[in-house]
C-alpha cells in the first residue's frame, strides 16, 4: 500500500516551522541564553555581597539625605536610583548607583546606623551588560527590531510546533513517542526527542516569556494590556505632586520602616526610586521582595514629603502599576518564588537548545534527502 504523505495543511506548517526559526536561530539561541543567565540574578547578588549583607545593629538609623550626602561625596558622577530597605535591623542598606561618566551599574552597601560604606559591588554590571544584550544585543533600536522579530518567530515556532507535535491518533506508542524521551536511543532519534518532547513540556512558559518580551518592548501592546485589565492609562508615578523647595522635607528612611512595621508587619523589605525624589513632592515606597525589574507580592504605600500624610492611589493607577509589575515577574521568573524561577531557569535552557536541536534534525533530513539524490 501506498504511504499517505503530509497534507497541504502539514506542509504550509512545516515549512512556516522550519525556514523563519532557521533564520532567527542564532539570534533565538542567544536572546534565551542571555535570558536564561539574568534569572538568578538576585541570588547571585546576595551571595557576591557576602558580609556586608549584615551590619551590628544601633539604636539610630541615618536620614536619606546623609545617604544621598556620603553617595555624592563618594563621587559627585553616581547617581542613587533606588534604596532598598530591609526589616532586619542587622540588614545593611542596599543601593542601586549608576556612574555617569564610567556607564557602569553598582550595587553599594551601606551601615545604615553610620554611613559606612561596607561594599561596592560591580558584579550587577555583568547582568546589566546581559540584560542589554537580551533586549537589544547592544546595537540599540536595530537591535531591539531584531530580537522583537525573532521573539515573534519564536512564538509562532512555539504554535507550530505544537501543531507538528499533535499525534494523528492517541493510543499507547503515540503517547510513549510524544510524551517520553529515549535515552538509550541513537544520537539521531535522541535529539529528536529532546526537540520535540522537551519542547512541549515548556510550551506554557515559552509562550509566555515570548508574550511578556512583547509587552515590555511595544508600550502601546503594554498599554492596551493595563486598560483591558481595568488599569488608568496614568501610573502611580506619574501623578505625584512636584517638589517644594519652600518647604521641609520629612525623611524617607523614617517613613519607609514605618510602612514595614505599620503597614505591613510580616513583609521584610520596602524599596523607593529615588532617581526622581528631588523633583518629586512625595515618598513611593514599595512593600514586597525586592528583584532586579519586579517586586514579588507588590503593595504601594505613598507619603506627602512634606506634611507625612498618605496619599491614596485610585483602584486603577494601582492596578496599572501591578499589571506592569506582573509582567516583568513573568518575564524574569519572580511569579512563584523560587519553584517560579527554576522553572523559568528550566525553559530558558531547553528554549535555547531547540535552535540546536532543531538545526540538526533539519542538516539531518538534508543530508539524507542528497544521499537519495547522489544513489
Amino acid at each position: 500500500m501506498k504511504k499517505k504523505g503530509k497534507s497541504k495543511f502539514q506542509k504550509i506548517v512545516s515549512w512556516i516551522h522550519l525556514w523563519p526559526s532557521l533564520i532567527a536561530g542564532i539570534i533565538v539561541l542567544f536572546v534565551c541564553l542571555t535570558g536564561t543567565i539574568i534569572v538568578y540574578t538576585d541570588e547571585i547578588m546576595d551571595l557576591t555581597a557576602g558580609d556586608a549583607l549584615y551590619v551590628e545593629a544601633k539604636s539610630e538609623k541615618i536620614s536619606h539625605e546623609k545617604i544621598f550626602e556620603v553617595i555624592n561625596n563618594l563621587n559627585p558622577n553616581y547617581k542613587l536610583s533606588e534604596i532598598v530597605f530591609y526589616k532586619d535591623p542587622n540588614r545593611s542598606f542596599r543601593l542601586r548607583v549608576f556612574d555617569l561618566k564610567e556607564k557602569d551599574l553598582m550595587m553599594i552597601y551601606m551601615d545604615p546606623y553610620t554611613g559606612n560604606i561596607l561594599k561596592t559591588d560591580h558584579t550587577i554590571y555583568f547582568f546589566y551588560i546581559t540584560a542589554h544584550l537580551h533586549a537589544q544585543l547592544l546595537a540599540g533600536s536595530f537591535g531591539g527590531w531584531l530580537v522583537i522579530i525573532s521573539t515573534i518567530i519564536f512564538l509562532i515556532g512555539c504554535i507550530t510546533g505544537l501543531i507538528l507535535w499533535w499525534p494523528k491518533k492517541w493510543n499507547k506508542n503515540t503517547r510513549n513517542a510524544s510524551f517520553t524521551i529515549k535515552w538509550k536511543a541513537k544520537f539521531k532519534r535522541l535529539n529528536y526527542d529532546l526537540h520535540n518532547v522537551l519542547g512541549f513540556y515548556t510550551l506554557p512558559t515559552s509562550i509566555i516569556l515570548s508574550i511578556t518580551g512583547l509587552l515590555i518592548f511595544f508600550h502601546p501592546l503594554m498599554d492596551f494590556t493595563v486598560k483591558i485589565s481595568g488599569g488608568d492609562d496614568l501610573g502611580i508615578q506619574d501623578i505625584l505632586p512636584k517638589a517644594d523647595s519652600t518647604k521641609v522635607s520629612k525623611d524617607l528612611v523614617a517613613y519607609a520602616y514605618k510602612t514595614l512595621e505599620e503597614e505591613y508587619p510580616k513583609k521584610k523589605a520596602v524599596n523607593s526610586w529615588v532617581f526622581r525624589l528631588d523633583k518629586l513632592g512625595a515618598f513611593t515606597i514599595n512593600s514586597g521582595k525586592p528583584g532586579l525589574k519586579s517586586m514579588e507580592n507588590v503593595d504601594y504605600t505613598i507619603y506627602d514629603r512634606y506634611t507625612g500624610e498618605k496619599i491614596i492611589p485610585s483602584t486603577g493607577q494601582i492596578t496599572h502599576e501591578k499589571v506592569e509589575n506582573m509582567v516583568w515577574q513573568l518575564h524574569m521568573g519572580q511569579w512563584w518564588g523560587q519553584i517560579g524561577k527554576f522553572i523559568t531557569f528550566l525553559t530558558g535552557i531547553i528554549a535555547t537548545s531547540l535552535s540546536v536541536t532543531g538545526f540538526l534534525i533539519w542538516w539531518g533530513k538534508r543530508k539524507k534527502k542528497n544521499k537519495v539524490k547522489t544513489a
